[in-house]
């Protein structure tokens, strides 16, 4: 099996493109480099594609690691034929590797194994061979030391023979085939469960069937977490009958006593050895599968949530609401600078509001303060409420933030760095006025699991889930870029070729010789060496630089291009900087050459029109209904604002101001199908939503997306 052949069976793609792009992969090259400005070696491809071919790429080295295993294994048994190893070469996946050795792999004392040690192997080879009749009397010559009688010595013959028919490939494949489509999957409550009360939030699956190769992913890993907490047991149901029909029509050829050992040695084989561990498998097979849909969708949220509005450089008030243990508050500069922090306690039990109202306000005059920022958990709404009570002097934002993952920053060593003579409380408050400034620069610092935008992201293949969210994190930083002046460590590290380290040593070049001033001046960063120059370069932003394009995307490999498209127009590079009739003068077609080509051109007209450009969209202020406090205060029919801050297979969640998120299943979200909920709403979207049904008793809420924009 050869890469670029597997390669291509598996992503469909142009092996040209494949070719060039795992030569770049091997010459240490990332993928939002390669994406962004290596179009012409990959034809374009972008980063979802070229992702792929990491993934596959990396499947592929497994199978050939684990099949030199195997043949060294092999070779050391003295079993390797070359038949044998020519099977072992052409396995295209691990499964079908592993029924390739499983005969020759070391077993435990196993029936079989027992049976071969007590000299039954050669009873077990003339039955298979399907020719006596008088089976029973070959048998008898088997009775001696621990045999005692024919019966035993038959017995331990068809064990061998099960065994044998465990170990066969043909067989696995055929029933694998059957589990994969056919398949049903049901549950039965542990009676004892039924009683539980926190089982009850898996009453659905309490008596439960369905298709294994249907069943939605959130379905499948809720029945998994049920049973993993022993509420109910699941089991995968097949046609054993029709099965072992199949089987037995493949093996046995013969209609004597020979062929009744070997239909019993095939239901022995089929119900100990073949159906738990391939219905296992397949269970197995399944929740990958599920693993993936649930990690795609918590990759589609985080990636909206990194790229979730910024406000800007803005002088924050940010509020953590609380009860007993006060609000506490923090003032920050644009760049998101402690200068202040306190505690109020407007609300019970000291309620002291008219002391809290003039504290805000005294602070929103010193700092200058520009906006607002609310924590969404404890106090929330009542804090918002006490906000908007107060007539500052200037025009304020009052916004309400997102406070997940807060508490997970502020006791980390990235926030014991940052604020080494602040508690917890005052950290976490300062992240969420920092998430209103710039949510992606604030929220790479905290593990992305414990954001809280997935779908049962505890129960998948964390490994798996990990690798993902990281290549989503990398991707939103370089798409959008970094300041270098002023990116935080963590900010750093996720920029294409800068490591852990790098991204300290730059931090520490800040700190000892001040502020950048251009890109060459990176490359004084200890151990920051031209490869990671070149990976790194044009994602690292330089404001004010003498040169323009040490703010822009351009890579500096393009400058020179940048500076011959001036000199032929007349200008200064300066001159071209958002001037769009100067740029529609210029025919790209004279600056191709043989490693520059109409991508690369096209995407830097289009930074010069535009240079450092945010793709993200400014935050917008936005406000709950404010009658509405908690879910008894929901009726059927009601109109309310909300803002969408989930989004799973089966539809989206909606915050609406009090507690209880509200659910949109998909078949609510629009009057015509809908087969992606992305399709329809974004994550932190501001919409209108139609209460549908209450259920107090299970703080369940039915909502309906409403096509009106306003209420």
């Amino acid at each position: 099996m050869q890469l670029i052949p597997f390669l291509i069976s598996q992503t469909q793609l142009q092996e040209q493109s494949i070719k060039n792009t795992v030569a770049l992969l091997n010459e240490d090259c990332t993928i939002p480099f390669i994406s962004r400005y290596r179009k012409e070696s990959t034809g374009n491809l972008d980063e979802v594609q070229i992702a792929q071919i990491v993934t596959f790429k990396n499947r592929f080295e497994v199978i050939e690691k684990r099949k030199r295993t195997i043949l060294k294994t092999l070779e050391g048994l003295n079993v390797l034929t070359a038949e044998l190893q020519q099977k072992v070469e052409d396995a295209q996946d691990i499964t079908s590797l592993e029924d390739l050795y499983l005969p020759y792999k070391k077993k435990r004392a196993t029936k079989a194994e027992k049976a071969k040690q007590q000299g039954l192997e050669p009873l077990a080879k003339i039955i298979m061979s399907q020719n006596s009749n008088a089976i029973e009397s070959i048998a008898f010559k088997y009775v001696k030391n621990k045999i005692h009688s024919t019966e035993e010595a038959l017995e331990g013959a068809r064990h061998i023979i099960a065994e044998w028919l465990n170990e066969r490939s043909d067989i696995r494949t055929a029933i694998r085939y059957q589990l994969e489509r056919f398949a049903m999957i049901s549950t039965k409550v542990i009676i004892k469960a039924s009683e539980n009360e926190k089982a009850q939030k898996f009453k659905d699956y309490f008596d439960w069937e369905e298709r294994l190769d249907r069943i939605p992913s959130h379905r499948l890993l809720a029945i998994l977490r049920a049973e993993k907490e022993g509420y109910i047991r699941p089991k995968i149901n097949i046609d054993n009958e029709g099965i072992l029909a199949k089987i037995e029509n493949k093996i046995i050829r013969s209609n004597n006593t020979c062929s009744q050992h070997i239909k019993l040695a095939i239901q022995d084989a089929y119900k100990r050895l073949l159906l738990p561990t391939l219905s296992n498998a397949a269970l197995q097979v399944a929740k990958a599968k599920a693993d993936d849909s649930a990690i795609s969708v918590f990759a589609k949220n985080l990636k909206q949530l990194l790229l979730g509005s910024p406000l800007g450089e803005k002088r924050i008030l940010a509020i953590d609401p609380g009860f007993r243990s006060g609000c506490k508050i923090v003032c920050l500069d644009a760049q998101g600078n402690l200068r202040y922090n306190e505690t109020i306690y407007p609300h019970s039990p000291k309620n002291d509001s008219s002391g809290a109202i003039k504290k805000i306000s005294s602070l929103a005059d010193a700092y200058k303060i520009e906006a607002i920022a609310i924590g969404n958990g404890t106090a929330s709404r009542e804090t918002e409420a006490l906000i908007r009570r107060i007539r500052f002097k200037n025009d304020i934002q009052v916004f309400v933030v997102s406070e997940a993952g807060a508490s997970i920053y502020s006791a980390s060593k990235i926030a014991r760095e940052e604020f080494p003579n602040y508690d917890v409380t005052v950290r976490g408050s300062v992240s969420i006025g920092r998430r209103l400034q710039d949510p992606l620069a604030e929220l790479v610092k905290i593990d992305a699991k414990s954001i809280g935008v997935g779908q049962y992201q505890h129960d998948v293949d964390q490994n798996k889930l990990q690798k993902s969210l990281d290549i989503v994190v990398e991707n939103c930083v370089n798409a959008v870029g970094v300041n270098i002046n002023t990116a935080s460590k963590s900010l750093l590290g996720y920029v294409s070729g800068i490591s852990p380290k790098i991204a300290e040593n730059i931090f520490n070049y800040r700190q000892e010789h001040g502020v950048f001033k251009s890109r060459e001046d990176i490359k004084k960063v200890t151990r920051l060496g031209d490869k990671a120059f070149e990976q790194s370069a044009a994602f690292l932003r330089i404001k004010d630089a003498e040169n323009p394009l040490d703010d822009s995307a351009v890579h500096p490999e393009s400058y020179l291009i940048v500076a011959k498209m001036a000199q032929d127009l007349r200008k200064n590079i300066s001159d071209l900087i958002g001037h769009k009739d100067l740029l529609q003068r210029i025919n790209l077609q004279d600056y191709c050459t043989q490693s520059v080509g109409l991508p690369t051109l096209k995407d830097i007209i289009n930074e010069l029109n535009k240079p450092g450009l945010d793709i993200r969209a400014q935050a917008k202020v936005f406000a709950f209904n404010q009658t509405i406090k908690t879910i008894s205060d929901l009726q059927k029919g009601q109109r309310l604002p909300g803002i969408v801050n989930n989004i799973t297979n089966f539809g989206c969640f909606v915050d609406i101001g009090i507690k209880e998120s509200g659910l949109i299943h998909l078949s609510n979200l629009s009057d015509t199908f809908v087969s992606d909920v992305n399709a329809h709403v974004s994550l932190h979207q501001q919409i209108i939503v139609e209460v549908l049904d209450v259920e107090i008793a299970r703080k369940r809420i039915q909502l309906k997306l409403h096509k009106s924009t306003s209420i």
